[in-house]
């Protein structure tokens, strides 16, 4: 590893003095904006922003801590910006050579420096390794690392451009190439090494199972991160040897094997022939080492799922008869809770007791399950909300299948419940999901819940009319209705005098089926009596006086 380093660091010196003869050459000032062929709000912003990255840089060796960080972030964003601006100017063609040159050359000064002044912070980070704090000092090496990573793209992408204007960088890119491979065979071995010590923290955490420590879980967290960081850092070097023209199959391999994501590089022929090899291999050997017991196995697997298939159906019909038939009145929600439960319960035990068969410890597979469970509660919070009001709404049962109800601002009968939504068909048969948080925090009006539901009516007559004639014909139009009910007995009584009508209140008792034909029926016959005997239904008038001088 240590002539890995050295090796790595001859390389990239070489590379930065390249790059620093190449920008000495040929000074890398820009020149005037008259002799370019750019508007001048252009050359004014690249101007502002490659003034602004020097103010910034000025200050960058007297800063420290979080004011290094603000500086430094501040420098890669506007050093994005200028390089945006150089992109979009060699695109378009119509800039003076002369002047793209002196921003190309300008840009391969600035990230010399950069890249030099990042690799010291690395060099010396590195330094400071066997300390009590090397978990520190590793994430901090890592952060260096992927700040490297950005500005070596950016030194790609300014060679690409130096062709592009016809600029000798050929010793540059070759020297530039020789150092990505170094780097990129060197995180490839970090990865392999990170990727094993994850496997083995995991292990232990699986071990440890209900008896897991803090410890334990903070070195799988650590691992992964670093795990993450050089895999990125690996597949940052891979993207710029692929755009260097070299074959980066086998680095393409590692990342594959990292992430198990069979992304387009996986049709690249290279890698996928390599990874086909490796799984043939494998298979081969278990094949012929353990064919026939794990032949047994898979046979009795199946076997278990087949039983507990049969298991199932049968648990299910024993529970939907004896909940059905309870005393204890289940509702119809409840009941169909009860029965898929039982199933999922089923079929959850005889997967667990097959795969123990085909030789899987159950104890950190629950284990397993115990954390994966946190996490994806974690994921799931506003679905796990929805499970809990699902509980809360079978245990209380506020309504049932069938039932017209008012809830979530919606009015409909329930056709259908789970534990994460409830279905209501509305009055006009429209089908909405609606989720079961919004329905148990929300005010429940169960419509159909009760046997009898009051009618309330309002009617006006007018003040020259016969007020007991009026309520006579009323009473007689309410006790005539067959579907008016006797008790309790229908109300009939003078309410309000308002300002255009003495208004009565008429409130029957229906069943909550016949309301609105109820409604209905009562308010058209109350127009058709009232005309036919001379009751007026008085309208709003208002009297308007003009005075005239």
């Amino acid at each position: 590893m240590l002539r890995t380093l050295t090796a790595l660091l001859i390389l990239m010196t070489s590379f930065l003095m390249a790059q620093s003869a190449l920008a000495q050459d040929t000074a890398p000032q820009i020149p005037a904006s008259n002799s370019t062929q750019i508007d001048t709000s252009t050359f004014n912003k690249i101007s502002l922003l490659q003034q602004t990255i020097n103010n910034e840089a000025k200050l960058l060796p007297n800063a420290k801590g979080e004011i290094r960080t603000i500086i430094e972030y501040r420098i890669k964003n506007k050093s994005s910006e200028l390089r945006d601006e150089i992109d979009q100017l060699i695109a378009s063609g119509t800039a003076d050579p002369q002047y793209l040159v002196s921003l190309v050359q300008n840009q391969i000064d600035f990230l010399t420096k950069v890249i030099h002044s990042l690799d010291l912070d690395v060099t010396q980070l590195r330094s400071q390794l066997g300390s009590d704090d090397d978990s520190k000092i590793i994430a901090a090496i890592s952060d260096r690392e992927l700040e490297r990573d950005h500005y070596l793209k950016a030194t790609f992408e300014t060679l690409q451009w130096a062709e592009k204007l016809n600029l000798n960088v050929s010793q540059q890119k070759q020297t530039f190439t020789e150092f990505m491979l170094l780097r990129a065979d060197q995180f490839d071995s970090l990865v392999r090494y990170t990727q094993d010590e994850l496997q083995k923290a995991v292990a232990e955490a699986s071990a440890a199972g209900a008896d897991i420590s803090s410890e334990q879980k903070a070195k799988v967290v650590v691992f992964k991160e670093r795990l993450e960081q050089s895999s990125s850092s690996l597949a940052s070097s891979a993207f710029i040897l692929e755009g260097l023209g070299k074959d980066v199959s086998q680095i393409k391999q590692t990342l594959f094997s990292i992430s198990g994501d069979i992304t387009q590089d996986v049709l690249n022929f290279s890698v996928a022939s390599n990874l086909l090899q490796g799984w043939a291999k494998v298979l081969k050997n278990q094949t012929i080492n353990n064919g026939p017991s794990l032949t047994f196995k898979i046979v009795v697997f199946l076997l278990i799922l087949f039983i507990t298939s049969l298991v199932a159906k049968i648990v299910t019909k024993i529970i939907s008869k004896t909940v059905r038939a309870s005393k204890l009145q289940f509702s119809q929600l409840l009941q169909e809770f009860f029965i898929s439960l039982s199933s999922k319960v089923v079929y959850a035990l005889g997967v667990l007791i097959a795969l123990s068969q085909l030789g899987f410890e159950l104890g950190p597979l629950l284990a397993g399950f115990g954390i994966a469970g946190v996490i994806i509660g974690f994921a799931l919070q506003d679905t796990l909300s929805n499970f809990a009001s699902g509980m809360m709404i079978l245990i209380y049962r506020p309504f049932d299948v069938g039932d017209l109800i008012n809830a979530a601002g919606v009015t409909g009968r329930v056709s259908h419940m789970s534990l994460v939504s409830t279905t209501i068909k509305t009055l006009d048969n429209q089908r909405l999901i609606v989720p079961n948080n919004k329905i148990w925090g929300d005010t429940i009006n169960n419509i159909t819940a009760e046997r009898q539901r009051r009618v309330d009516l309002v009617f006006g007559i007018g003040y020259g009319d016969d007020i007991p004639h009026a309520e006579k014909i009323l009473k007689s139009i309410v006790e005539q209705h067959p579907k008016v009910q006797a008790t309790p007995e229908p109300i009939v009584r003078l309410h309000t005098l308002g300002e255009s009508s003495v208004d009565f209140v008429v409130r029957p008792w229906v069943k909550p089926d016949d309301y609105w034909e109820v409604y209905w029926d009562i308010t058209r016959e109350v127009k058709m009596r009232f005309d036919a005997e001379g009751v007026s239904i008085p309208f709003p008038q208002r009297d308007v006086h003009i005075y005239q001088k």
